[in-house]
């Protein structure tokens, strides 16, 4: 005879048990009354009653007379993230894409690499502002930094704000060591492991290692020319109440799609409806040739919150991010921010950075980026379309263009094929949560002129005779 209340005591354990190992309870967190765990699942309480000593004579949880059921352990093994999704292709695996662009020597060439080559950058600048950094207080080349970074520098975001419909003051503004840190500190301020959040598909790839990393349920919201499609953006909302969304608005990464202001109103309405925290990543907003519509202008700084770095403009070496946001927001996140690094962003970053900023040159240097940008997309775009790879759209501004290689053509074997050649693509489905980008590749225009790059894409994506 089947001992129907052993198999759901079993059951309750299990889920208990499968909490813990995704890391949804963690030691000392405590565990669902026994009464409401009992509705969520749909048995009795003395189920639920044995099921929780059952455990408690386990180790891993224990009671504490008149407060409830906790966790004790065991502690958990480490966080192995490349294990979080399981097994999967690693030439779509997040961390190993970026991998094989962060370590590639000289000799590697990089169309999927999500950066400008060291002789597009302000190379001079930066030396001339190393030259004055030599000569300012000794205090920024030895101490920490402020908890909230520079004050200058925040005050020349202000006026670039400004410039784009962002209305804030400075103390809505935490610089942090770099544009990654300033999400990862944001996810560490909403999200608990098992939150859901809601990112474009297909979106910049390392958002889905992140939050990989924080243990998110990610969901992924179809793109679109002008943004996410909105009916769906709602729907997915509507049924999964997701507490984050993730999204560039500039210059999407890696379709280089331009949200337009109706798509910015809908969004904003829909995230006001469902309670939904907006995370707004600027940092391709100096490549566009006039500012398009901005999510933080048409809120307010009230539910979108700001990041950016200037890795993508001015140095990759020389890290420095920023989060604009409600005040009461940032109070708080100036407190993450030193539990995990003991105050703000490198004094000797912030300085350099402020340095270029203001010396002049900076926006000179922009104008013939973006003059020197529409060229290099024309050019790409034509040799792309002489393999029969066709850009999806052709972006105002930026560096990317995403493609769509012949019907049948895998860009992951693509991808694989290349790599043999020591060329680092950056195939669809890394950046597509649903994995459904399977014919797209993301080509950086600027990182394409070696001819070695189309002679070894030629061979492997037009059929042989």
């Amino acid at each position: 005879m089947v001992d129907r209340a052993g198999l759901k005591t079993t059951e309750v354990m299990n889920a208990i048990r499968a909490k813990v190992a995704s890391r949804a309870y963690a030691t000392g967190d405590r565990l669902p009354s026994i009464r409401s765990l009992a509705t969520s699942m749909d048995v009795s309480p003395s189920t639920v009653v044995e099921a929780y000593d059952r455990l408690a004579a386990e180790g891993l949880v224990r009671a504490r007379r008149g407060s409830g059921f906790y966790i004790s352990g065991p502690t958990l093994p480490p966080l192995a993230l490349a294990e979080v999704d399981g097994k999967r292709d690693r030439t779509v695996d997040p961390f190993w894409v970026s991998r094989q662009s962060l370590d590639a020597d000289d000799s590697v060439l990089k169309p999927g690499c999500g950066w400008l080559p060291s002789d597009w950058m302000l190379g001079e600048a930066l030396r001339r502002a190393f030259r004055s950094l030599a000569r300012s207080e000794e205090s920024i080349l030895t101490d920490y930094g402020g908890t909230r970074g520079s004050l200058a520098l925040r005050r020349l975001l202000l006026t670039r704000f400004a410039e784009d419909g962002v209305e804030a003051t400075p103390d809505q503004i935490l610089l942090t060591a770099s544009g990654t840190q300033a999400i990862d500190l944001v996810c560490r301020f909403l999200l608990r492991p098992g939150s859901t959040v809601l990112v474009d598909d297909p979106c910049y790839f390392n958002f889905r290692a992140l939050l990989r990393a924080h243990q998110a349920n990610v969901i992924g919201v179809p793109y679109t020319a002008s943004g996410p499609d909105v009916a769906q953006f709602e729907a997915i909302l509507a049924a999964e109440r997701p507490r984050l969304y993730i999204t560039n608005s500039a210059l999407h990464n890696p379709t280089g799609a331009t949200l337009t202001a109706q798509t910015a109103h809908r969004i904003l309405n829909a995230a006001t409806v469902h309670d939904m925290i907006i995370v707004e990543d600027e940092i391709f907003a100096d490549f566009e040739p006039e500012p398009s519509p901005r999510l933080a202008a048409l809120d307010g700084l009230n539910r979108v919150i700001r990041i950016g770095s200037f890795s993508k403009t001015l140095s990759a070496s020389v890290r420095c991010g920023y989060i604009a946001a409600r005040r009461d927001w940032i109070d708080d996140l100036v407190d993450l921010q030193v539990a995990i690094s003991f105050g703000g962003p490198s004094p000797v970053a912030t300085e350099l950075v402020s340095n270029v900023l203001t010396s002049g040159g900076y926006r000179k240097h922009m104008d013939e980026i973006r003059l020197r940008l529409v060229r290099a997309r024309r050019e790409v775009a034509g040799k792309l379309q002489e393999l029969g790879i066709e850009p999806w759209l052709m972006p105002r501004g930026g560096f990317y263009l995403w493609c769509r290689l012949p019907t049948g053509v895998d860009t992951a074997d693509v991808a694989r094929q290349a790599l043999d050649q020591n060329i680092v693509l950056a195939p669809g489905n890394v950046f597509s949560v649903s994995e459904s980008a399977s014919e797209y590749l993301r080509f950086n225009v600027t990182q394409a002129s070696d001819r070695r790059i189309w002679d070894v894409m030629k061979r492997i994506v037009q059929p042989r005779g």
